[in-house]
């Protein structure tokens, strides 16, 4: 009987889906942009075995259509024992290969190798995945097919056919819209909700008068939210600057408003400007808008790099819109990042304009990921012509970030994608973890437009199109952090790259879409020109902020 079973289960699966699904799969298990454990290599390969699978029925399903010839019936069983034969052998060449090849880009990033991977498990898996996501495809292709047969007794097949498929979608999407994403969003905003409340003990309130949240701040320690209490209690004090840095220094200045700290955006916005003048922040020599990530979050390294290169004579401001992941965020809220970061720019750069322009500080946007996507869409160039601000450092931008995507795009034909240079250089630079922000055939202009980014960085590097065609950044010579064993197969390349989004922060510091400290300090020093600094001292700030011995992030979604 479970023999009888298993026939009839191996005869409705197409030879053409298992030919073409196993083909998916040994692409799957070549190198990408990171590094993969044997969990999600499995995953990966099962996802690649299903979507192989899926184009093989279509094809079929298209192929049977149209009426093109096919085999006779008496080959069947042979066909299906060669397919059977090519599938093992196929499998069993590119596993036996997997482990060499993410040690290869483990290599790249200064990881240990690790031990023969186990083929076994990973096969294992992803036979497990690969049915899974058949059986659930099939129990969702029941309802169109059922309401095409209950149609059918009524009005012809045809019209039955496209009746029923359209019902069972519909009913579908009422499901899961209706009930599964409402009762999942419902649980998983209290959870980030109730962390965003959560005050730590090892997050103490600030005691000087420059920093959100102390006692004379205009807004209240609780209200400014877990990520902006992080940010305002920490950074280096003028006494740590003081002491590496040999001179005097002034006490950085950070504002940060949190969702609770005012009703709407722009009451938010009216707030961080009225700290900003309490805590006297037009009097220092830099002015610094942070757009944070999605949950509030801003990169500790870019801003503590900057405090001590300009010796404390800083000021930066950001504030919240969300306490969401930056996915989440931009999945449900996706325009709310962008109109609190517009809100508070306008807010700001109104009274900057205002001041005299030998008396203001030097204006500049700073943002992360999520934050530098919201960053570039809080100013438009033309409303500021006129009066322009002095910059901006967006680093690891987003692959939808319009001004990086335009750069690029309308890159030099002699540069690559992963690095490009744009036009003369004299607006917009490009930097990675071994800087570039040197090249450009004119001088860097008073508005100075910097990214950095990183070869390996999924986030800045995934493109919906290499579903069917190879991206730009593979073509000729690759990024020193991305292995010349990178080939791009359709549709596996795609899935590829979006498991690496979605493992982008689990990587040493300076590779994927974690950003190492040291790696602000050129780009600052490029854009911001601090005074009184020898080779020597930059190259001993450097070493301060060198990264720790890697520990992979606990965090799960690049984006934060």
């Amino acid at each position: 009987m479970i023999v009888d079973l298993a026939a009839r289960t191996g005869r409705s699966f197409s030879v053409t889906g298992l030919l073409l699904g196993t083909l998916f799969f040994a692409a799957s298990l070549t190198p990408s942009l990171l590094p993969r454990t044997d969990l999600l290599q499995g995953v990966l390969s099962g996802c690649s075995f299903a979507a192989g699978y899926g184009v093989g029925v279509a094809a079929r399903f298209a192929w049977d259509i149209i009426q093109l010839p096919v085999p006779p019936r008496r080959w069947k069983q042979r066909l299906r024992l060669v397919a059977a034969a090519a599938c093992l052998s196929t499998a069993a060449a590119f596993l036996l290969q997997a482990s060499e090849w993410q040690n290869d880009i483990r290599a790249l990033m200064d990881l240990e190798p690790v031990a023969q991977s186990r083929p076994l498990q990973i096969g294992a898996l992803a036979i497990a995945v690969f049915a899974v996501i058949v059986l659930l495809t099939r129990l969702v292709l029941l309802v169109p097919i059922r309401s095409s047969r209950l149609l059918g007794r009524y009005v012809p097949p045809r019209t039955a056919a496209i009746f029923g498929t359209i019902f069972g979608a519909l009913a579908l999407w009422s499901v899961l819209d209706g009930v599964v994403f409402r009762l999942a969003l419902r649980a998983v905003d209290s959870s980030f909700q109730q962390l965003d409340a959560l005050v730590e003990d090892t997050v103490m309130q600030p005691q000087g008068i420059l920093r959100t949240g102390s006692d004379a701040s205009l807004i209240n320690w609780d209200e400014i939210g877990r990520a902006g209490r992080r940010f305002v209690a920490s950074g280096p004090s003028r006494f740590a600057i003081s002491s590496f840095t040999g001179d005097d220094a002034e006490e950085p200045i950070r504002v940060f408003v949190g969702l609770n700290s005012a009703e709407t955006v722009e009451e938010r916005a009216t707030l961080a400007l009225e700290e900003l003048k309490r805590t006297g922040a037009f009097d220092r020599s830099l002015l610094v808008i942070v757009t944070p990530i999605g949950t509030g979050g801003i990169d500790a390294g870019a801003m503590n790099t900057l405090e001590y290169l300009h010796r404390g004579d800083v000021a930066s401001v950001a504030v919240q819109y969300s306490y969401l992941t930056s996915w989440l965020s931009l999945l449900i809220e996706p325009g709310y990042g962008a109109d609190t970061a517009r809100a508070l720019f306008t807010k700001i750069y109104e009274h900057w304009t205002n001041l005299p322009p030998n008396e203001r500080p030097r204006l500049y946007l700073h943002g992360l990921s999520l934050g530098a996507l919201n960053s570039d869409l809080s100013v438009d160039l033309y409303d500021i012509v006129a009066d322009p601000i002095d910059g901006a450092l967006w680093s690891g931008p987003p692959f939808s970030m319009e001004t990086w995507r335009l750069a690029t795009a309308e890159r030099n034909s002699s540069s690559p994608a992963w690095l490009p240079t744009f036009r003369d250089g004299s607006v917009i630079r490009f930097a990675n973890r071994y800087n570039g922000l040197a090249r450009g055939g004119a001088h860097w202009g008073p508005f100075r437009i910097a990214f950095l980014q990183y070869g390996s960085d999924p986030v800045t590097f995934f493109e919906p199109a290499a579903f069917y065609r190879p991206p730009a950044w593979m073509e000729g010579a690759r990024a020193a952090d991305v292995s010349e064993d990178f080939r791009w197969f359709p549709v596996v390349t795609f899935l590829q790259l979006a498991l690496d989004m979605a493992n982008a922060v689990k990587t040493p510091v300076g590779y994927g879409h974690r950003y190492g400290a040291a790696d602000y300090i050129d780009a600052w020093i490029a854009l911001t020109e601090p005074e009184g600094w020898s080779a020597e001292e930059i190259s001993e700030l450097k070493e301060r902020f060198r990264p720790p011995p890697f520990e992979p992030s606990v965090s799960s979604f690049s984006f934060h």
